[in-house]
């Protein structure tokens, strides 16, 4: 549909790019970013830097570091995710403007992007349902046990992190699980690999999956896995039509910052619905959402084929 600029740029190989990328981005989110943020969080541990090492080895029993783990968690997103980014970006006199030159946003497709999340969601219980209650085959066992045990151990440091007691630890939870999530991991997965990916491929749609595979695997959750490579195209396909990196930026934002949103109004006793469940929505309402999501979907599709964006020349 579109003509992208990424196809001519006759510099560096994508392949060497996206082995760049990955390496600036295990670094800084492996390394850097933790030893920053646990230096950053020490001063709100009442104990000594030995002792919240030691008590990390079993965060839920020791509430006081609730916050600590919050703020390591998001120094890890901000070094590894953003700045490392960033830094590659500007490598060549570039900046991660470069990929929000295109269609700066209107009020039409920023409400269209929120509702198709929103409702997208209802489809995406299906899976989230389906997918968290697979078997898989019995060579396949010791995986099974390794995957399920990791899932429940970071389930459970999750469940510990929105048991909230003020509206102050929602919007700490915000900002590291929605906002900072949400800028990083778009500039990652769809700004640099995706962008990269159809340099290389000249192929979009084996792009955005691919990108999207990566975008679920490096989360380590195996029991949710198929929602979340579905939500990954999702962002790749509203990227690529718009051109600009925003909108897959408010997406992945609406998608997390509602769920946490909810979670703190149904522990208020103000929301009915626990989106901790992992139960599909009925049936008749998926067929209604999955209908609306096709049409919106569309109707977006259809908004920015005129407009005739182009991919930045990362």
């Amino acid at each position: 549909m579109l003509e992208n600029e990424l196809l001519q740029r006759p510099e560096r190989h994508p392949v060497i790019n996206l082995l760049l990328i990955i390496a600036i981005v295990g670094i800084g989110f492996a390394f850097v970013g933790p030893f920053i943020g646990v230096l950053a969080a020490l001063p709100f541990y009442p104990g000594t830097l030995i002792d919240m090492m030691e008590a990390m080895q079993d965060p839920v029993a020791h509430p006081e570091l609730k916050i600590p783990l919050f703020i390591i968690q998001g120094f890890t997103t901000l070094v590894g995710l953003i700045i490392g980014p960033a830094l590659f970006l500007a490598r060549d006199g570039k900046g991660v403007s470069i990929l929000f030159k295109n269609n700066h946003p209107q009020p039409v497709p920023i409400i269209l992007t929120i509702v198709i999340v929103v409702v997208f969601a209802v489809v995406n219980s299906v899976f989230i349902s389906w997918n968290a209650g697979i078997d898989f085959p019995p060579f396949l066992d010791n995986f099974e046990r390794w995957a399920r045990n990791l899932e429940d151990a970071n389930e459970e440091i999750i469940k510990h992190l929105t048991e909230f007691t003020s509206i102050w630890e929602l919007l700490i939870a915000m900002l590291v699980i929605a906002v900072l999530p949400a800028i990083g991991e778009e500039l990652v997965f769809r700004g640099l690999i995706q962008n990269e990916l159809y340099r290389g491929t000249k192929n979009i749609h084996v792009s955005i999956w691919f990108a999207a595979f990566l975008f679920s695997t490096i989360h380590f959750q195996f029991f949710g896995f198929v929602p979340r490579l579905f939500l990954g195209a999702l962002f790749g396909y509203l990227y690529y039509w718009s051109g600009n990196l925003s909108l897959a930026i408010l997406a992945h934002f609406v998608n997390n910052g509602a769920s946490l949103l909810a979670l703190y109004l149904y522990q208020q006793g103000t929301f009915e619905y626990d989106f901790e469940t992992q139960q599909s929505a009925p049936a008749n309402v998926v067929m209604i959402a999955g209908v609306a999501t096709a049409a919106l979907l569309y109707y977006f599709y259809k908004y920015f084929e005129h407009r005739k964006p182009s991919l930045p020349p990362l």
